[in-house]
Parts: structure tokens; C-alpha cells; sequence
């Protein structure tokens, strides 16, 4: 039994590695094809097109940005990150009822 949760573990590490690592990814594929309208710069720290003053932020509009954009948020905590809390209580849980079980199950 614990040796199943072991590997769940190792799982919600791999799970953790994988939405860390794509999240930078997609961020610097992001950035490097973003495009702003004339008379404004790519802020890349902001993620934002900047006038020459520094105000009026708005999202680059082409559909590369867009789509990265999209991935990413996908990819973090209103995507597939968002299961990361249910997915640490199921197997808070399962250790649990694993320990329960086997205690149960031996008879002195």
C-alpha cells in the first residue's frame, strides 16, 4: 500500500516539475513573439505593451502572444494547477486509510 503512495509522490513532484518548467516556457515563448502596435514597447517584466511613458499597459494582439498567453493560463492555477490542492488531500487521505487498513488488518 505504501509503496503505491510513494509513487503517487514521485508523481506530484513529476506533476509539480512539469507546471513549474511550462509555465516558464510558455512565458519566454510569449515574450519572444509578442508584437505591440507602433508607438509602443514590449514590457516584458509586465508582460504589457507600454506607451513611451510608461502608461496605458495593454496586451499585445497577435495571435501568437495570444495563444502562449492562453497555454499558460491553462497550464497555472485556473488550469491544470487548480487540481494540485484535491490531488495533495487524496493522497493525505489515502496514507490515512492506508495506515488504518493495515493496522486493522494484523491480529496479536
Amino acid at each position: 500500500m505504501f509503496n503505491n503512495l510513494v509513487g503517487l509522490g514521485y508523481g506530484l513532484v513529476s506533476f509539480a516539475i512539469v507546471i513549474g518548467v511550462g509555465s516558464i516556457i510558455l512565458t519566454k515563448f510569449g515574450d519572444s513573439v509578442a508584437s505591440c502596435a507602433s508607438a509602443y514597447t514590449y514590457n516584458a517584466t509586465a508582460q504589457k505593451c507600454q506607451n513611451a511613458t510608461g502608461g496605458d499597459p495593454t496586451d499585445p494582439t497577435n495571435g501568437g502572444w495570444v495563444n502562449t498567453n492562453y497555454l499558460n493560463t491553462q497550464l497555472g492555477t485556473s488550469g491544470l494547477a487548480g487540481w494540485a490542492p484535491a490531488i495533495i488531500a487524496f493522497t493525505v487521505g489515502m496514507l490515512f486509510l492506508g495506515a488504518f487498513l493495515i493496522k486493522k488488518g494484523r491480529e496479536y
